[in-house]
C-alpha cells in the first residue's frame, strides 16, 4: 500500500514536470533551444578588386571553400596535424606549429584556417571525417598575384578577411561592400548539419591605383641590390609625377609577400611601410630648402660669394667640418658640392623665422594626405623650442626629421614650377555595375616664385654636370636631370653621439627642364664614402629613371650626339669624370628635314657655339627658337648645327662647359 503510494505520488510529479516543461514554459525552453541549435554567422561580401594605372591585377577576393580549425578543441595537435597534411598535402611539422601557436593566441586561439581552395574532394573527405573541432566553410579568399610587389601599398587581409595595411586598410569599408547572414544549425556536439543563408552579400568596390606595377617590380629589385650591396638596413624609394600628386612607385625593403601567413604572436618582418611611417634625418638634400628660402628672402643670388671657412666653422663649443675644404664658394657651387658651412652661413642670413616659415611651406613637420595608413608628420621642433645651435643643424639638414614621401613632395615643388601638391596612390573607385568615379585630390598650394624655382632646378642641374658636383657621376642616357644628393650621420639615442653610418639619400628629377618626374631614395645604414648618397642611392634612381622615362613616353631632350656615354657610376669620387664632346653632326640632312615640313622657307639654326649660357638665351628669346640646354660655361656644341633647316617646333640641344 505504502510502495503504491509512493509510485502514485511520484508519477504526479512527473506528470506535473511534464505539465510545466510542455505547456507552462514551452515557448521559453523552445528558444532556448534554438539558441543552443542554431548560430548566426555573418557573411562578408566578396571583396573589391585593386588595379594599378594600367589595369594589372594587384589583388583580387575569390569564392572558396576553406577548412577551419577549433585549435584549444584538438586533442592530439601531432595527430590531428598528420591527419590533416594527408588530405591537404602540407607539411605535417609545420601544420603541427600552426596549431600549437594559435593554440596559445588569445585573440586567434579558437580559429585557424588550414587551408584556402580547397576542392571538391578535399572538402568532403574532411567533412566525413566528423570531427567537432573542424569545420568546412564557404569564404571568400584573398590572393595577390604579384606577391610582394607593391606589397606596402596594397597592403593585405588578416585571418577575417579584413584590411590591415596599405589601401586594403585604408580603404576597407569601400572593398568590404555588405555582409550578408546565414543560419547554421548544429548537433549536440556542436557539428553543422543544416545552413540557411538569410540574407545575401553585396560586393565591395574596385579601387584603381596610380602606381605602375612594372616600374614597382624594377623598384624593388633595385632596393633589395643596394641594400645587399651596401651592407645596409633598409630602404625606401618615391616616384611622384610631380605636377598631378599622382605615385608611380612606391617600394621598400626589406619587403614582404601579402599571400603569406603569419603565425599568431610571430613578428612579421619587412611590413612597415618605411617611405611613409619613418622620419629620419635628411641631411644634405635639404639644403634645396634653406637655398630656396635664401633666394626669396634675402638678396643672395646663385653668384653670391658665402665664406666656407676652408673646411671647417666654429658654433658656439661645436665644429662643423665640410668633407672638402673650401674658402669661397658661390651660392651655386654651395649646392653642386654640398658644402654644410655654406648651407650654415646662408641660413643664418635667412634666419630661423624665414628658415622655419619656408620648411613649412615645404609642407615638412605635417602629413602629405596620401591614402595610406599610419603616416608620420615627421619631426620639426616649434620655433620657440629651437636651441642657439639649431641654425648650425637645420639648414644642413639636421635636427629634422622627415620621410621619404615628404623628400619627393619637396622635390616636386621644384619640379612643377613652385607648388605644393597632394601626394596619393587612389586614382578611382568602382562599384559593382557602376562606372568608375575618378578620386579628386586637394588642390596643389604656391609654396614658392616661379623664378625661385627656374633659378632652383638650374643649380640642382649643376649638381649633376659640375665635375665636382656630388651627382656628376648619374646619367640617364637621352634625359638631362636636376637633383641633390644627401648623407645624414645616424644619431645613436642610447650614446647620445652621431654614429659613422649614414642616411644616404637621392632627390632628382628628368627631364630637368620639365621635368616629368620625381624620384626620391634611401637607403639607410650604409658606411665610407661608397655608402654617402651618390653611390648608395644614386645608381637605384638611375636605373628606375631611365626605365621611367621609356616606359612614360617621354621625348629625349639630350641627343645621343650631345651625350658623353662614357660617364661610368664606378668612377672614383675624388676623381672627377673628364667632360670632353666630340664634333657634332646632325642624324638628318637637309633635304630630309625639308621633307618632314611643308614650309619651304623655314628657318635655320643659327650658331650658338662659343656664347654664353646668357647670350644663347638672348638670342634664342629673340629669334622664338626653343634651345635645351646641357651643362653651363662656354657653348662648345649643338644640335642642330648651325644652318640646318629647323622643323617646326624643332628644339636645339646645346652643350656647355667650362
Amino acid at each position: 500500500m505504502l510502495a503504491g503510494l509512493i509510485l502514485l505520488g511520484w508519477a504526479f510529479i512527473v506528470l506535473g514536470r511534464l505539465f510545466i516543461v510542455q505547456v507552462v514554459e514551452h515557448d521559453a525552453l523552445s528558444k532556448l533551444a534554438r539558441r543552443q541549435q542554431e548560430h548566426s554567422e555573418t557573411i562578408d561580401g566578396l571583396r573589391g578588386s585593386i588595379y594599378d594605372r594600367n589595369g594589372s591585377v594587384l589583388a583580387i577576393s575569390s569564392n572558396s571553400h576553406i577548412a577551419v580549425v577549433n585549435p584549444k578543441r584538438v586533442p592530439n595537435k601531432e595527430l590531428a596535424a598528420a591527419m590533416l597534411a594527408g588530405i591537404l598535402q602540407q607539411d605535417a611539422a609545420q601544420l603541427q606549429e600552426y596549431l600549437e601557436k594559435t593554440a596559445e593566441s588569445r585573440k586567434r586561439g579558437g580559429y585557424l584556417v588550414v587551408a584556402n581552395h580547397l576542392s571538391d574532394e578535399q572538402a568532403a573527405s574532411l567533412e566525413g571525417m566528423h570531427l567537432d573541432w573542424l569545420e568546412i566553410r564557404q569564404a571568400s579568399v584573398r590572393t595577390y598575384p604579384n606577391g610582394p610587389v607593391a606589397a606596402h601599398v596594397v597592403g593585405n587581409v588578416d585571418w577575417q578577411g579584413k584590411g590591415v595595411a596599405g589601401i586594403e586598410l585604408k580603404l576597407n569599408k569601400d572593398l568590404s561592400g555588405s555582409a550578408g547572414l546565414r543560419r547554421i544549425e548544429r548537433d549536440g556536439k556542436e557539428i553543422s548539419y543544416a545552413s540557411e543563408i538569410v540574407k545575401l552579400p553585396s560586393m565591395g568596390k574596385s579601387v584603381g591605383l596610380t602606381i605602375d606595377r612594372e616600374l614597382q617590380f624594377i623598384a624593388k629589385e633595385a632596393l633589395k641590390q643596394a641594400v645587399v650591396e651596401n651592407h645596409a638596413d633598409h630602404a625606401s624609394l618615391v616616384a611622384m609625377n610631380p605636377r598631378t600628386g599622382e605615385i608611380l612607385a612606391l617600394e621598400n625593403y626589406p619587403t614582404y609577400d601579402p599571400n603569406d601567413r603569419v603565425l599568431a604572436g610571430a613578428k612579421a618582418g619587412g611590413r612597415e611601410n618605411l617611405a611613409v611611417a619613418a622620419p629620419f634625418e635628411p641631411g644634405s638634400v635639404f639644403k634645396i630648402v634653406t637655398l630656396s628660402a635664401a633666394l626669396e628672402t634675402t638678396t643672395l643670388r646663385p653668384d653670391s660669394p658665402i665664406d666656407c671657412g676652408n673646411g671647417v666653422m666654429r658654433l658656439f663649443s661645436r665644429a662643423i667640418h665640410d668633407s672638402h675644404p673650401h674658402s669661397v664658394l658661390s651660392m651655386q657651387d654651395v649646392l653642386a658640392f654640398s658644402s654644410n658651412i655654406g648651407a650654415i652661413k646662408i641660413g643664418m642670413q635667412v634666419g630661423n623665422e624665414n628658415l622655419y616659415g619656408y620648411v613649412r611651406r615645404f609642407g615638412f613637420g605635417q602629413r602629405t594626405g596620401i591614402e595610406l595608413p599610419a603616416e608620420a608628420p615627421g619631426i620639426l621642433r616649434p620655433l620657440k623650442r629651437w636651441q642657439p645651435t639649431s641654425i648650425g643643424s637645420v639648414p644642413m639638414g639636421h635636427e629634422i626629421g622627415v620621410t621619404s614621401l615628404q623628400l619627393a613632395q619637396m622635390g616636386s615643388v621644384i619640379a612643377n614650377g613652385g607648388y605644393l601638391v597632394t601626394p596619393h596612390v587612389v586614382a578611382w573607385e568602382q562599384a559593382p555595375d557602376g562606372p568608375r568615379q575618378p578620386v579628386k585630390h586637394p588642390l596643389p598650394v604656391q609654396a614658392l616664385k616661379p623664378e625661385t624655382v627656374m633659378t632652383m632646378r638650374m643649380m640642382m642641374r649643376r649638381v649633376m654636370t659640375e665635375p665636382h658636383g656630388t651627382g656628376h657621376r648619374l646619367h640617364v642616357i637621352g634625359y638631362s636631370l636636376g637633383g641633390k644628393t644627401g648623407t645624414a650621420q645616424i644619431y645613436d639615442y642610447a650614446h647620445k653621439v652621431y654614429t659613422h653610418r649614414y642616411n644616404a639619400s637621392f632627390l632628382g628629377f628628368a627631364p630637368a627642364n620639365n621635368p616629368a618626374l620625381v624620384i626620391v631614395v634611401t637607403v639607410s645604414g650604409t658606411s665610407g664614402e661608397a655608402g654617402f648618397g651618390g653611390s648608395a642611392a644614386g645608381p637605384v634612381f638611375v636605373r628606375l629613371m631611365s626605365a621611367a622615362m621609356n616606359r612614360l613616353g617621354i621625348v629625349r631632350d639630350v641627343p645621343q650626339e650631345v651625350e658623353n656615354p662614357k660617364i661610368a657610376l664606378a668612377a672614383p669620387l675624388d676623381e672627377p669624370d673628364s667632360d670632353t664632346v666630340a664634333e657634332l653632326t646632325t642624324p638628318f640632312s637637309d633635304e630630309e628635314l625639308r621633307a618632314g615640313s611643308n614650309d619651304i622657307v623655314a628657318p635655320k639654326a643659327p650658331n650658338f657655339v662659343g656664347k654664353t649660357v646668357k647670350d644663347v638665351i638672348q638670342e634664342s628669346t629673340a629669334t622664338g627658337i626653343e634651345v635645351d640646354m646641357l651643362g653651363d660655361g662656354l657653348a662648345r656644341a649643338q644640335n642642330p648645327p648651325a644652318g640646318a633647316l629647323l622643323t617646326p617646333g624643332a628644339h636645339i640641344h646645346v652643350r656647355f662647359t667650362r
